[in-house]
Parts: structure tokens; sequence; C-alpha cells
């Protein structure tokens, strides 16, 4: 698929609480940039895990965004309905290899880590997800997967990250962010940073890593307009858009609010929230 010459952007809220003033940041910086160079903005609903994500939320995000003075092009694509998408492209991954069922829950993972002598919060410290995964299920025999399979035990499906890099050691993998000029996607980063990332579970059929790259691609995204605590993700997300033959769209990753005393906004608060604002007549201030 040839990405159109249109700047082409995107927000992608999940309904899993109300947003707040981050929230409108991000989705006005992606608006106003599409709509200021004569582009288009889309709004996609990130509901693939259903036991989070609320109707009633959904419909807020709708409210909200109006509220703020946006406009987005219907229908909009909601991820609950498109599983198929995501399974096509595990399925491309599976067939290279490149991945395996990991029924480590994450209790298992930091006890691996405690007992390899490393302690979770030094590795946690250089991860943005969390103490790094150790490989435990990566050398399972397929005797031992489908024994615990039968034994209908969760599992994940995760990249095996030294095979996929294996897969591209001829390319120089490199993405441009707007703010931070051209980056390269390299082993290292990869490896300590993100490491055998998981793309989806038994019972969710994909994961943020893994939908965000398939939905940008379907979706012909041109610019990818997010804030900077993505930032480490997109190395892995240009992985994937190597492995499964996709354009890379261009990025730009902003600052991401704060409140008052220099915390993220997040959805737990509720005094920040764009329905909290609306609902008192506030007016909304970037800062």
């Amino acid at each position: 698929m040839n990405r159109p010459s249109q700047i082409i952007t995107r927000f992608a809220p999940s309904p899993t609480g109300y947003l707040h003033l981050g929230h409108a940041y991000s989705a006005k910086r992606a608006h106003d940039f599409a709509k200021e160079q004569g582009g288009r903005f889309l709004l996609r609903i990130e509901d693939i895990d259903t036991g989070r994500c609320k109707p009633a939320y959904e419909q807020a995000i709708y409210e909200d965004l109006a509220w703020v003075g946006l406009t987005w092009e219907t229908p909009v694509r909601r991820q609950s309905e498109h599983s198929n998408d995501y399974q096509q492209a595990l399925k491309v991954l599976d067939q290279q290899g490149l991945l395996f069922p990991c029924f480590c829950t994450r209790k298992d993972i930091r006890r691996e880590i405690e007992n390899s002598g490393r302690a979770p919060h030094d590795i946690t410290a250089h991860s943005p997800e969390g103490p790094l995964y150790p490989g435990t299920c990566r050398a399972l025999t397929r005797t031992e997967r489908q024994e615990k399979k039968a034994a209908n035990i969760p599992y994940a499906l995760r990249l095996d990250m030294a095979k996929a890099l294996q897969q591209v050691t001829s390319q120089t993998l490199s993405w441009t962010d707007l703010e931070a000029g051209e980056q390269i996607t390299t082993a290292e980063t990869l490896n300590h940073l993100l490491g055998d990332a998981v793309l989806a579970r038994k019972d969710i059929p994909t994961s943020y890593h893994l939908s965000v790259v398939v939905d940008d691609h379907l979706q012909n995204i041109s610019h990818v307009i997010r804030g900077t605590d993505l930032f480490h993700a997109t190395h892995l997300h240009r992985l994937l858009q190597c492995l499964l033959g996709y354009e890379t769209p261009t990025y730009l990753h902003h600052k991401l609010l704060t409140d008052e005393n220099g915390w993220r906004y997040a959805k737990r608060d509720n005094a920040e929230t764009l329905r909290f604002m609306r609902e008192n007549g506030e007016k909304l201030d970037f800062g």
C-alpha cells in the first residue's frame, strides 16, 4: 500500500476512563497539524481490551473532543471490529518464526529476575515498560508448550527479539521525529529497553505495540503525533514495520502536560478530566 502524499494524522484514545487535559493537548496538536496543511484528521478508538473499555467512556470521548473544538472523519475505526487485521499481522510474524508463547505472570518474571541476582528496581529504571522479560519461556520445547496450552495456562505471544534482529541485520532502521531529528533503531536499544515484547494475549488478540503499527498502516497515517512517553516504543514500532513490510510514518513526540505539582495528568484525576471541566464551565488552558 503506497502512502499518499496528503498529510493524515490521528488521535487514538482508549475508552477506559474520561479524557484529561493531556489528551486534549495531544489531540489538538494532531488535529491542527493536519488541518493547517490541508490534511486529514482521524479519530480511532482503541477498545480491544473489552474488559476495561466501557461504552460510556467512548461516548464521552466524542463529546469531549467536540467540546475542545475538534472535527474528525467518520466512520471511526474501532479496534474491536478489526481483530482479523491483527491476526493477519501475527500470522505473518509467526510464519517468520518470530513469535513464542510465554506462560509467565508478572510475579514469575520478577522472581526470575531476583533469582538471577539482578534487582527488579534496577532493571525497571532502564525499561519504560517495567522489568525486562528474562526469556524464561523462549527455550521451551514444542512439547512443553503444547502441554501448558492443554492445561489452559494463560499465555501471551512475545516477539523473539533475537530472531527478529537477525531478520534485519542487513538494514539500517531509521525514523524521523520532527523535533528530535533522525533516529536510528539499534539492537542495543531494542534489547535493553524493550526486549521480547508482548504482541498479543490469549484473551486479547493484540497488544498496543502491534495494533498501533497495523492501524497506522491500514489508515495511511503519514504523521504520528503523540507524547514523549512513547518515544522509545517507536523503536519497536519501526522494527515491526520492517518485519511486516510497512512504510514508516513521520513522528512528532510532544511534551507531556503536568499539573502544578509536576505530575502527569491521569484518568484517575477527576478534577482534571475534560468531562469535569466542561460540566463546570471551565476553559482549556494548556499552560
